[in-house]
C-alpha cells in the first residue's frame, strides 16, 4: 500500500539566515513522520541573496526538495498560490520560511487530519509578545474591522499555518483572482476547520520583510477583496450629506428673505467646501480601490512568472 504524500508549501524572499535552520527542522519531520512521503515545496520569491542558490544545493542532496523561482518578486499570494498549483501531496501544507511557524507541531496537525473529522487544520497565535505594540494594536482593529464588515469569519491571530486535505486546496486554486488574500480565499471555501492555539514564536534570525505599510496595503487589499461595505457606506454618505447641503441652503435662503441677514463670513464657507471635497475625495478613493481590483483582474496577467525549478509540472508562467 503507497504512502499519503504530504507537499510543505514555503514562501521564501531574501531567507539565507534562516533556511539552515528550517532545512535541519524538516529533516526531523521527515523521521517523525516516517509513515508519509514528504516534499518540500520551496517558492523563492525573488530573492536577491543567496536563497536560491542554497535551494538549488539542497535539492542536488536531498530529492524531497523541490524548489519554484520566480523571476521577479511577486508577493507572498503569488509564492503561496504557485506552492499550491504545483505541489503533488495528499496533505498540503503551508508554513513561513522565518520559524514563527513552529514545524513542531505539524504531526499533531496530521493526527487531526487522519482523525477524518476536519479538512483543515489551522494555527492562530494566542499572543504577539516581540511584535511593536502599535502593529499588534492595528492587528487586531483590522480582525475587527473584517468581522464587521465582512461575510466571511477571520480568526483573530491566524497564521497562514495550516495542513488542507487534497479537496479544500483543489477549492482554493478554482478561486483564480488575481488580487489574492488568502486568509480570506480559506474562510471563504469553508470546509471544517481545526484550529491550535500556540504562544507567538519570534524569527530565528534576519528581519521581517513585513512593513507596517506593506501590512496596511495588505490589509485595505483585504477588506476590499471580501467586503462591498466600504463602497456602500461612501454611497449612503455622499447621500447623506446631499440632504444636509440642501437643507442648509433652504436655511439660508429663509434666513436671508425673513431677516434680511445675508451669510457672512468667507472662513465656514471655505471650512465647509474643505470638508466636503475632503469626503469626495476619500469616497472616490474607495471607488478607486475596486475599480483598481477590477481592472487588474479584465488585464488577465499571470500571477508570476517562473524562472527556474524542479518540480517537472510546474508550468513556466501562471
Amino acid at each position: 500500500m503507497s504512502k499519503k504524500m504530504i507537499s510543505i508549501i514555503i514562501p521564501c524572499y531574501n531567507e539565507e539566515a534562516t533556511l539552515p535552520v528550517l532545512y535541519e527542522e524538516l529533516k526531523k519531520l521527515s523521521v517523525q513522520l516516517e509513515a508519509y512521503d514528504l516534499e518540500y515545496v520551496f517558492v523563492n520569491d525573488g530573492s536577491s541573496d543567496r536563497t536560491f542558490s542554497m535551494l538549488t544545493e539542497m535539492a542536488k542532496q536531498d530529492e524531497k526538495v523541490k524548489y519554484i523561482s520566480f523571476s521577479r518578486n511577486f508577493g507572498k499570494e503569488a509564492a503561496l498560490f504557485a506552492g499550491l498549483s504545483n505541489a503533488k501531496g495528499d496533505y498540503i501544507a503551508t508554513m513561513d520560511a522565518d520559524m514563527q511557524d513552529p514545524p513542531s507541531l505539524l504531526p499533531e496537525m496530521v493526527a487531526d487530519l487522519e482523525s477524518g473529522e476536519y479538512d483543515n487544520v489551522a494555527t492562530r497565535r494566542v499572543n504577539r509578545i516581540g511584535e511593536p505594540p502599535i502593529r499588534s494594536f492595528f492587528a487586531r482593529c483590522f480582525y475587527k474591522l473584517m468581522h464587521h464588515l465582512s461575510d466571511i469569519e477571520l480568526v483573530d491571530g491566524a497564521r497562514d499555518y495550516r495542513l488542507m486535505r487534497r479537496e479544500m486546496v483543489d477549492s482554493i486554486l478554482a478561486v483564480g483572482e488575481y488580487n489574492r488574500f488568502s486568509k480570506g480565499i480559506y474562510a471563504w471555501v469553508g470546509y471544517k476547520t481545526k484550529w491550535i492555539a500556540y504562544e507567538n514564536v519570534e524569527r530565528s534570525a534576519g528581519e521581517t520583510k513585513w512593513s507596517f505599510w506593506k501590512l496596511l496595503h495588505y490589509s485595505i487589499d483585504g477588506i476590499v477583496n471580501f467586503s462591498n461595505v466600504p463602497i456602500t457606506i461612501s454611497s449612503y454618505l455622499g447621500l447623506i450629506l446631499t440632504v444636509i447641503s440642501f437643507i442648509a441652503i433652504i436655511f439660508e435662503i429663509i434666513r436671508a428673505l425673513v431677516f434680511g441677514d445675508p451669510v457672512a463670513g468667507w472662513p465656514s464657507l471655505v471650512c465647509i467646501i474643505t470638508f466636503i471635497g475632503g469626503i469626495q475625495l476619500f469616497c472616490m478613493g474607495i471607488m478607486g480601490q475596486y475599480i483598481s481590483k477590477t481592472y487588474m483582474e479584465v488585464k488577465k496577467r499571470p500571477h508570476y512568472i517562473i524562472r527556474d525549478t524542479n518540480c517537472s509540472e510546474a508550468k513556466k508562467n501562471n
